[in-house]
């Protein structure tokens, strides 16, 4: 079965939109692995505009006493910036299951490419190594169609995640068979270096059967937007329910 990782930054979002601690991203993620969740993602960004450091910590704790995966994704290359102290110093402190490298900047509203790893993988190796040290799992952000797996496994990185945002556009208009076919092919080889395949980023309730039939053997998808958003229509707790049916199914 696919594992579902839970995204909690949208909880996050609303949380600070009014200040204080409402709503609380602990208890939603509380929530959500009550509700059958395998682990939960967080994607602190230097400028704080969602999950905070403090949550990042907060939430470690949770993980390990629920005994379910923890999932920090970020840019490494991302300086320390106040009081964010920089991806590295918050895994090394918290020790997630997985640590995702996604290359995003301030400028981005969220993720929407995967590394070149042509131009940045002299880059990453020694963030790759020193994950890899600590005991954590590391995967890395990459585009469907991308001709960079060689450099994937040369770099040593144990999985990779399919940015699935140009299959759901294509889904939502109506004609996803291509886009379903770079995800499939570039998972497929992937697979075939021996590297562990994860999705993510606007899948759906909608499109995810869809995918997961599509794409065989994913390990893992992690959603966040749509989840909380078909929450709020649906209550978590059957929101999640219906994600993990679909996990099931596929």
């Amino acid at each position: 079965m696919t594992a579902l990782s839970v995204n909690v930054n949208k909880i996050a979002v609303l949380r600070n939109s009014r200040g204080g601690d409402e709503p609380s991203v602990l208890r939603a993620a509380a929530c959500a692995i009550d509700a059958g969740a395998h682990g939960i993602t967080v994607h602190p960004r230097p400028d704080q505009r969602h999950i905070r450091p403090d949550d990042v910590d907060a939430l470690a704790d949770l993980c390990r006493q629920r005994d379910v995966e923890y999932n920090i994704e970020g840019n490494p290359f991302a300086p320390a910036r106040g009081e964010y102290p920089g991806l590295m110093e918050l895994i090394r402190r918290t020790r997630p299951a997985q640590a995702t490298l996604v290359p995003d900047g301030d400028g981005q509203i969220t993720s929407d490419h995967g590394f070149d790893l042509a131009a940045d993988a002299g880059r990453l190796a020694p963030y790759v190594a020193q994950l890899k040290q600590w005991g954590v799992r590391v995967s890395v952000f990459m585009d469907a169609g991308t001709t960079d797996l060689a450099a994937a496994k040369a770099l040593g990185i144990d999985r990779i995640e399919l940015y699935t945002g140009p299959y759901a556009e294509a889904f939502a208009a109506g004609d996803a068979a291509e886009a379903l076919a770079h995800c499939r092919h570039t998972a497929q080889q992937a697979q075939a270096l021996g590297i562990g395949v994860n999705a993510g980023h606007d899948l759906s309730q909608a499109n995810l059967a869809t995918f997961l039939a599509g794409v065989p053997d994913v390990l893992e998808v992690s959603i966040g937007h749509a989840l909380i958003g078909e929450a709020l229509y649906d209550g978590l707790d059957a929101t999640m329910r219906n994600y993990l049916a679909i996990c099931r199914g596929a």
